[in-house]
């Protein structure tokens, strides 16, 4: 299995959380991960979120993007150009979706058509999971609780 894990499952990853311990099995079991270039931006943005909500210590925050920052020359990185620009720019419009969670699934389609195989989108966010159901990926979990 190819796996493509947005900012919402890796960290995951990183910080326990309800669904934390099965993506890091999905993770170990996948061939390859990878992930856009912008979940580097979103997962510290996520973390220093859980800090200013209470969620989480700024201690436990900062171990957590450090262990991330390891992890990412682990990672595929689909990198942000123009063509997909335009192309995340057309999924905010069919699938309803934020700018960076169209971001995520134009990489996800991309990585996909470039390898010409399927890959199975991990998110934990719903409106992404959706569309990629919508937009022909496999998405996992198979099902999102509300």
């Amino acid at each position: 299995m190819i796996a493509y894990l947005d900012a919402s499952a890796l960290v995951k990853r990183h910080i326990a959380e309800p669904g934390s311990k099965e993506t890091i099995e999905l993770a170990a079991a996948a061939e390859v991960v990878a992930t856009s270039l912008v979940t580097r931006a979103e997962v510290a943005a996520a973390l220093a979120k859980a800090v200013s909500a209470g969620l989480l210590s700024a201690t436990d925050a900062r171990g957590a993007q450090r262990a991330f920052v390891r992890e990412w020359q682990d990672l595929a990185r689909i990198p942000m150009t123009e063509a997909l620009a335009a192309r995340a720019e057309s999924l905010v419009w069919s699938h309803a979706l934020r700018g960076y969670d169209a971001v995520q699934l134009a990489s996800a389609l991309t990585w996909q058509e470039s390898l010409g195989t399927p890959i199975t989108l991990a998110t934990f966010d719903r409106q992404l999971w959706e569309a990629g159901r919508q937009a022909g990926l496999l998405t996992w979990p198979d099902t999102l609780d509300d």
